[in-house]
């Protein structure tokens, strides 16, 4: 069972024991655009221990540049190279693990994100954000559904602009081109957001799946490779790890497979019930209410 922390003897404990923090951002830190109580006197104290810090999300329609600035309009510090964006996974992974063929391009379904991090490592794209894609065809009009050979991979995040032909032209990619690679900067269902939760980018990823007929290499949280990274970039030790999250099919499980400890807070997705369940997908080390109730180690 998740031992329940709730006393300053218990923050301090857990602190003394992991000298790496991995943060997962979208509930646990902020909520839309407001941080979470005092999710950031947290972090703050955190750092003053010495720790090092990392912030990992699955969010893939901002870059790493764009998150820090929502990281510094919420007064907290954050250095780009601590940001661990699915997008930015997905684009080292495609060019370091994959390498990507200079001559070949990418074909987007997803946001801005996923476009600035393939352009930061060099890797050609079409799709996303280019105004030739989001649009609506005519029924039973496929013209515009071309063939493209360029095409090695296609990668799929949230898009808040979905529509057929983004679908359909992927989807002759992967059936006709040989050797396209099909990924997902992540698998998840819904994410939260002003009050409320919205589908994620598991469900943009899910139409094109049903069509072809087989799952996509996944890159972000619960996958090995985003973990895989931080600890090779960064030279880190597993034992002294832990992963902070809300959400158990994707952070605790992310821990859980990687073999680090991990932290529930309970201001996101999942709750208490979902983890104490027989079955749970995944049982986290430790639980809080919330980030924030580990700022009174600094009182």
């Amino acid at each position: 069972m998740a031992r329940t922390l709730s006393s300053v003897e218990d923050y301090k404990e857990l602190v003394d024991r992991y000298d790496t923090w991995l943060f997962d951002c979208d509930g646990v830190i902020w909520e839309g655009d407001h941080v979470i109580g005092k999710a950031g006197d947290t972090l703050q104290y955190l750092r003053k221990q010495g720790k090092r810090i990392f912030f990992v999300t699955n969010n893939a329609t901002k870059s790493r540049a764009s998150n820090k600035g929502k990281f510094d309009k919420m007064g907290i510090e954050c250095k780009v190279d601590e940001i661990f964006t699915s997008a930015y996974a997905s684009a080292a992974y495609l060019k370091t693990v994959l390498k990507f063929p200079a001559d070949k391009k990418v074909y987007v379904i997803g946001e801005k994100g996923i476009e600035d991090e393939l352009d930061a490592v060099g890797i050609q794209h079409s799709g996303g954000t280019n105004p030739d894609d989001n649009v609506f065809i005519d029924l039973m009009d496929f013209s515009s559904i071309t063939a493209d050979s360029s095409v090695g991979a296609v990668l799929c995040g949230l898009d808040m602009h979905m529509n057929y032909k983004k679908f359909a032209k992927a989807f002759r990619y992967l059936r006709e081109n040989e050797g396209c690679h099909f990924m997902a900067t992540n698998l998840d269902s819904t994410f939260p957001t002003h009050g409320t939760v919205h589908p994620g980018g598991g469900a943009t990823v899910a139409p094109l799946s049903c069509a072809l007929g087989r799952e996509p290499l996944v890159v972000g949280k619960p996958e090995a490779p985003m973990l895989e990274s931080i600890i090779e970039m960064h030279h880190l030790d597993k034992s002294k790890m832990i992963m902070v999250g809300d959400r158990l099919n994707t952070d605790i499980a992310f821990g859980n497979q990687g073999g680090i400890a991990t932290l529930m807070v309970l201001t996101g997705i999942d709750k208490r019930e979902e983890f104490e369940k027989e079955g749970a997908v995944a049982r986290p080390t430790y639980v809080v209410d919330a980030l924030g109730d580990m700022a009174a180690l600094a009182q």
